[in-house]
């Protein structure tokens, strides 16, 4: 997963980044409401942890301005603030849950990864695309019926094409989701290809069909034949 935490509570801030990054998650970071508008305006996210004071504005604004970019990330409050009327106000706004502090990052991370189920994948764990099966939590592929062994990059990147199937994605999308935004500058994408590659073999091998596309000049697309 893709997270931006906005937080401008240092200690816990770090915590979070700490214990998401650790799970293999790609994490970036925001501790003021310039800072975060400029990330959001910029990079998409599987989901955004969101407090709500933040220096330089309010994060309920952030969520207003979510809405008008008509982005679709996921969207987890975290707020010390635990009125009925905070609660519906950020839900109202487009906010998929609330948290309020403090909370066990166990918890928070069962929000999160139920917040991507229902964005991603209808609520299910599991991917099913013709005779490729992925279980998303347990990080396990299996193609008719036998596991294949992927890397985290390669699985990553599978779960990725099959949440964006039968679309074109550039390469600059692929790398920024899976290496973060500091990919965003590169104009070198081989690194990308090369992951590409070595996923399309072991599918093939493992008796898939060539779902993989190169549209020439921009990046690829999965999907069916």
């Amino acid at each position: 997963m893709k997270i931006l935490v906005i937080e401008d509570e240092q200690a816990l801030l770090e915590s979070i980044l700490t214990y998401f990054t650790g799970e293999g998650n790609i994490c970036e970071s925001a501790s003021d409401f310039n800072a975060a508008y400029e990330k959001i305006s910029m990079y998409n996210y599987d989901c955004i942890l969101l407090d709500l004071g933040l220096p330089g504005g309010e994060g309920l604004e952030l969520l207003t301005r979510l809405k008008q970019l008509k982005k679709r990330d996921g969207v987890l409050i975290i707020s010390a603030r635990h009125s009925l009327d905070d609660k519906l106000g950020g839900l109202d706004l487009g906010a998929d849950d609330y948290l309020v502090k403090p909370f066990h990052l166990s918890e928070l991370k069962a929000r999160v990864s139920a917040i991507v189920r229902r964005k991603n994948f209808d609520g299910d764990n599991v991917i099913v695309f013709n005779e490729i099966n992925v279980d998303v939590f347990a990080m396990k592929t299996t193609i008719n019926g036998s596991q294949v062994v992927l890397t985290k990059k390669e699985f990553d990147l599978l779960v990725y094409f099959l949440s964006n199937k039968n679309k074109v994605v550039t390469k600059n999308a692929m790398a920024e989701h899976l290496w973060g935004d500091e990919m965003d500058l590169s104009d070198d994408f081989d690194f990308i290809y090369t992951h590409v590659k070595n996923l399309r073999k072991k599918m093939l091998e493992a008796g898939a069909a060539d779902y993989l596309r190169s549209v020439y000049g921009i990046g690829y697309k999965f999907g069916a034949i």
